[in-house]
């Protein structure tokens, strides 16, 4: 639930059979032309990755990535194959949301940096491989 006022910038989402650094799946950004409902598979091509920190209400840091992301059939971004081929200010405002988002909820967001497709590519393998091991001690347990 976002704060009154607030909207996503473009869809928002996860990368299914994915962990990231906070336990969660990878969270992504889809640029797309026309909003999806909620719960829809998009399939979609990473252009980067803003990699950051954050920290929660009790202090603790942890990586919390965000993957950014075109639709396949997007029309409006078709041509967008990197994360240099965004105009910067976009950028700007994709981060600067994540920070007032995360501000109000009292968690700290610090980017850390901005990466393209094959570090964004590279964070999604860990994330599967993450998951995989997850779910290989889950049915050791069971």
């Amino acid at each position: 639930m976002l704060p009154a006022g607030a909207v996503f910038p473009f869809d928002f989402g996860f990368v299914p059979a994915t962990l990231g650094g906070d336990g969660d799946p990878l969270d992504v950004l889809v640029l797309m032309d026309e909003p999806a409902f909620t719960g829809c598979l998009v399939e979609a091509r990473l252009v980067g990755v803003v990699e950051a920190l954050q920290t929660e209400r009790d202090g603790e840091r942890t990586r919390n990535d965000r993957l950014i992301a075109v639709a396949s059939e997007a029309h409006l971004h078709k041509g967008i194959r990197r994360l240099g081929q965004l105009d910067e200010h976009l950028v700007e405002e994709i981060e600067h949301f994540f920070v007032s988002y995360n501000e109000v909820k009292g968690k700290t967001f610090e980017p850390q940096g901005r990466h393209g497709s094959r570090r964004a590519r590279e964070i999604v393998e860990e994330g599967v491989r993450r998951y995989r091991r997850g779910k290989r001690g889950a049915s050791k347990k069971d």
